[in-house]
């Protein structure tokens, strides 16, 4: 993958709104992070319960063929709480995506709009030559094209960029 520069001042145009949309995403990444554990401590008690009686009835038929399925369910439990653990991560990592997108697009409304954008135009002239094509991009931010280039300097694609460079440190909020 690429990496453009940004525009001066770009960065420091949309620290506030990456730090308040952080501040959100962690809250909301420690609230679902809270209900999946949880989600998995049931599923554990529940597969515990079931491995028990499954134990149980092993024990009946002899010693080395419950070891045998014990093990086997206790190996179920763990995979089937990890892939759990896993899908509800995913989740949060695409509900912060999601939250983050919107939450840079929502500066395509406000009043220094025009600004970053006149930014983002320069940015890709600069980049990209002076007789680029350049469109708005949708949720603002724009899209630059030369002959075989192509600059998205989208607000969406910013957002991006930003939580795949953070991801490891984002990914921090909600590992156990």
């Amino acid at each position: 993958m690429r990496t453009t520069p940004q525009p001066a001042g770009t960065s420091a145009a949309l620290d506030p709104v990456r730090d308040r949309l952080l501040r959100d995403a962690a809250a909301d990444a420690d609230a679902l992070l809270t209900a999946a554990a949880e989600d998995a401590r049931v599923a554990v008690r529940e597969a515990e319960a079931q491995a028990s009686a499954v134990l149980a009835e092993a024990r009946r038929q002899g010693a080395r063929d419950a070891e045998h399925t014990g093990a086997a369910v206790r190996s179920r439990v763990r995979r089937t709480a990890r892939a759990r653990e896993l899908a509800a991560r995913r989740e949060i990592w695409e509900e912060l995506c999601r939250q983050v997108v919107a939450g840079v697009e929502a500066l395509s409304g406000t009043d220094a709009y025009p600004t970053v954008r006149r930014g983002l135009e320069a940015h890709v002239r600069q980049v990209l030559g002076p007789d680029a094509r350049i469109t708005d991009a949708p949720g603002g931010g724009v899209v630059g094209e030369a002959p075989g280039r192509r600059l998205d300097c989208s607000l969406s694609a910013f957002a991006r960029r930003a939580l795949d460079r953070a991801g490891e440190e984002v990914e921090q909020l909600w590992a156990p």
